[in-house]
Order: structure tokens, then sequence, then C-alpha cells
């Protein structure tokens, strides 16, 4: 039998992603109509730092930049959660300025693994918009379009996507393009606002300088399994630690 060519494999399933996860989501999503469970309170904004990729990849014995593609399809089911739920906005952590010194084979993994992930999420019904450092040779031409924020079907929840983005360049472009007493309304990702709980896979006890100004009073809960192995209950589990959290914002 002649061997299909792993390019032409991994084209296909980029070209058909969606009908993919509708078909291997189907028996989810009927699960998920009937049994989502009922939570007294929800955060408004929810922050996703999808880590674990090239662990995840490793222990599979596949390269670490091979982690990448199959992390796509956890951000789209997630979507669906979020919106049956009622979430009102959503933000992804895609790569920051420090990721782009990693070898250039993950480099181009992850760039094309966050391409492919917005252009799907444009698909669905959402308000989306890319915060990054456009200035930069390893901002992605391909997302340029999703840096001003854009309505795409009933926009049913605002979904935010990091992409080369990097705190200090978030922070100092404040310093450097307004009044110094207005900093905070013009840090560059000012369009974000506050999160109130930030979930991260992989284990990790870290933020990795993810949104430090939103991010100040966001409640934070930790997944051990790797991002690639996201699972309906992983995000029920944080949804249930936040029922337990005493909301005062520092008051």
């Amino acid at each position: 039998m002649k061997r299909i060519p792993k390019k032409a494999v991994k084209l296909f399933l980029q070209q058909n992603l969606k009908i993919i996860y509708r078909i291997l989501s189907k028996e989810i999503g009927e699960v998920n109509i009937l049994g989502i469970p009922k939570f007294k309170k929800l955060p408004r904004h929810i922050a996703i730092i999808p880590d674990g990729n090239r662990r995840w990849a490793q222990a599979r014995n596949l390269e670490k930049h091979e982690g990448y593609d199959s992390g796509i399809v956890p951000g789209l089911e997630l979507y669906d959660i979020c919106v049956k739920l009622g979430i009102e906005e959503l933000t992804f952590f895609g790569f920051t300025q420090d990721n782009t010194k990693r070898p250039k084979i993950q480099r181009k993994a992850f760039v094309d693994a966050c391409i492919i992930s917005v252009q799907e999420l444009s698909k669905c019904d959402a308000e989306l918009l890319i915060v990054g450092n456009t200035n930069s040779d390893m901002f992605p031409k391909e997302l340029l379009p999703y840096t001003k924020k854009t309505k795409f079907g009933k926009g049913k929840i605002r979904i935010n996507f990091l992409v080369n983005y990097g705190w200090y360049w978030d922070l100092t472009y404040a310093y450097n393009n307004s009044d110094k007493e207005k900093m905070v309304e013009n840090i560059a990702s000012s369009d974000i606002s506050r999160i109130d709980l930030l979930i991260r896979w992989g284990g990790r006890r870290r933020l990795s300088g993810m949104l430090p100004i939103q991010t100040v009073y966001s409640d934070i809960y930790v997944v051990d399994e790797m991002w690639p192995d996201f699972k309906p209950e992983h995000m029920y589990n944080a949804l249930e630690f936040y029922q337990n959290q005493d909301i005062t914002l520092g008051g």
C-alpha cells in the first residue's frame, strides 16, 4: 500500500479541521447540551494558558513541534462550552515574544497553530481581537486583519488572542504613547477587560507574563494535564473552584 506523504495529511487536516472537529465532538456536544453543570456564579472573563504541547508530544515519542497541531481542536471545543455557559469574554495566550526565541521549527509550528485557530474561530459567532506587537517580523501577517475588533456571525462571545505578546511591550506602549497619569487606560492591551478566572494547563504554577494589569485580581486554577489532553471536565472543575472564591478585589 502506497504511503500518503505526511505533508499531504497535514494539509488535509488543516483544510478540513472544522468538519473533523464537528464529527469528533458530535457525541460530546449532545452530552454538553444536557449535561453541563449549573453554577451559581460565573466569571465574566476567563483567560486560558494552553501549556504543555511540547511535553505532550515528547511523551508520545514525537518531536516537540509536533504537539502544537493537537492544541487547535481543544480551543474550538472550549469556545463551544463557553458559549453554552454564557461566558462573556475569553482570552487565549497564543505565543509571547519570549517564545519566539525557540528553534525555528517550533516557532513555525506554534505560529501556524495560532493562525489556524484564529481563522477557525472567525467562522464562529464571536467578536475577535488579536493583541500583540505588530511591528515585529515575528507577527504573522495573516492575522493583521484581526488586530481591530471584528464581529463574526452573531458575536456571541468576545475572544481575545495574544499573538507575539510581551508584558514589557504592553506596559511601555502606554509610557511612550500617553499621558503618564493615564498609563493604565492606555496600555497596548487596554481593549481587554479585567480577568476573573485564569486557567492554566500543563501543571505549571506561573503567569508567564500574561496581561499583568488584567490579572492583578484573577483567581488562578491549574490543570495538571497537558493542553492537547483537554476535557470538558477540566473547565467544569475550574468553575467549581471559582464558586468558592471570595471576590473582593482587594476590598
